[in-house]
């Protein structure tokens, strides 16, 4: 406590002041209760030297107070002001921040499973709208830098572990560049700064899971990132033709139809945070991203099927936009679906899927590399025994991607609308407003129907 009263804090002054301004409002509450009193205080009158009239301490008591409410008041702001400065010297408003943390305290809690490029946008759409939220993330990959990382170090592949980190941060943009930046030549080429760090922190904690917690810590992560196993995994691939095809990266390249997928070794375990994320969920979301190599593998991990079946959340597989060369060829929506019961058991209720059209200067430039517009086959989803959930989900760019402001507030809507836990507080419908260029978008209410921005629910 001692160490407020430093040379140098800018505190003193401030406190000082508010403190003599607490003394003058509390010498004019005196006055002003004794100039009411119908009793004369002999102790008053030696003090005022016998006043004759009660009436004359009424306006210095009222003087008092209000120069002592005024000081009081100045006082602490200054001082306030100057810790807000100290901590947070980009100018955010204290209360604004503190209310926004508040209210994403009360959020749902929800747990995504994936990996890939797919994940980092749904993460990035829904920590707008909730501070609970648990990345399980898949630890198959073998290309690029963490694959490079994963046979020089024997670590645990950090790429999509790090996207998920990025995604969730509060950080300033710089800070965003640099861990995303990717070496151009030299001995890092291709090594992406990132992945770097990662691997560092894994030498220095002593194990790839304090590592993620570690950077975790240093961007302000607003949620929790786990692997989906610290199990040293491949992943294979049965062929319809029998082949099996080693390595994530691999499988794709094949040309050949998949059969199935499955870890080596099987007997992999999922880490007990995973679990008990998954345990404690309002909602299990797997997707968006490659059906076979970023989605099933973290499913694939013994325990993870049977806790999300025994979980209460309400589990959502977001499909892709576009199918995938060398994974999806020709599947429509309800064959990805199929293709997780086929692995993971009937472990969806609901599947979110694109019903806006792809322009066509990009559907002719996707057909070109082997791609299709994932076909909304909704009855057939039905068939399934699964909800279909359709919306206009597409984001204006030069690639075909989920918008992730509407796909996060399509399943925010949903979690709610299912209204599984009654005593949550929910606080987003006053807290979250619509963002400027998403025509159409409302915050998010606990309501089924129609929803802004051209989301709805078929069932």
């Amino acid at each position: 406590m001692t160490k407020w009263l430093y040379p140098g804090m800018f505190i003193k002054r401030w406190l000082f002041l508010a403190l003599l301004g607490g003394m003058l409002l509390s010498a004019g509450v005196v006055l002003a209760i004794f100039s009411f009193s119908p009793v004369t205080v002999s102790l008053w009158e030696r003090l005022f030297n016998t006043i004759t009239s009660q009436s004359r301490l009424q306006l210095p008591g009222l003087v008092f107070m209000a120069a002592g409410a005024a000081l009081l008041v100045y006082g602490l702001r200054r001082a306030l002001h100057s810790v807000v400065n100290a901590v947070m010297p980009g100018g955010d408003r204290l209360v604004d921040v503190i209310y926004n943390r508040r209210c994403l305290e009360r959020g749902p809690r929800v747990v995504v499973i994936g990996g890939g490029t797919g994940i980092p946008v749904l993460l990035r759409g829904l920590k707008q709208y909730t501070g609970n939220l648990t990345a399980i993330v898949t630890v198959a990959d073998d290309g690029g830098s963490s694959g490079r990382l994963r046979g020089d170090l024997g670590i645990l592949p950090p790429g999509d572990i790090r996207n998920c980190l990025v995604a969730l941060a509060d950080r300033e943009p710089l800070m965003e560049e640099l861990l995303q930046y990717r070496f151009a030549a030299g001995e890092l080429k291709g090594h992406n700064l990132g992945n770097l760090l990662l691997a560092a922190l894994c030498g220095i904690s002593g194990g790839f899971d304090r590592a993620v917690r570690g950077l975790s810590r240093v961007l302000a992560v607003r949620g929790q990132v786990f692997p989906a196993t610290l199990a040293d995994v491949r992943l294979c691939a049965e062929m319809e033709d029998g082949t099996v095809v080693c390595g994530e990266s691999k499988i794709p390249k094949s040309g050949k139809k998949i059969r199935r997928v499955f870890l080596d070794p099987g007997n992999c375990r999922p880490t007990e945070e995973a679990l008990k994320a998954i345990w404690e969920a309002d909602a299990i979301i797997m997707g968006p991203g490659s059906l076979y190599t970023s989605i099933l593998p973290g499913l694939l991990v013994q325990g993870i099927p049977e806790a999300i079946a025994r979980s209460r959340a309400a589990k959502i597989y977001v499909c892709n936009v576009m199918t995938q060369p060398g994974e999806t060829d020709g599947y429509p929506a309800s064959r990805h679906l199929q293709a997780i019961i086929e692995h993971a058991g009937a472990i969806i209720d609901y599947i979110v899927v694109n019903t806006a059209s792809v322009p066509n200067r990009l559907a002719g430039r996707y057909r070109k590399e082997g791609a299709a517009p994932v076909e909304a086959d909704l009855e057939v989803i039905q068939e399934l025994g699964v909800t279909p959930v359709t919306g206009k989900l597409l984001q204006e760019g030069e690639v075909v991607r989920h918008h992730p402001d509407r796909l996060a507030h399509l399943l925010i809507n949903l979690v709610y609308g299912e209204r599984r836990h009654p005593d949550r507080v929910v606080y987003i419908n006053n807290y979250l407003q619509p963002k400027k260029g998403n025509s159409g978008l409302e915050s998010a209410m606990c309501r089924k129907g129609n929803q802004g921005g051209g989301t709805g629910f078929k069932k």
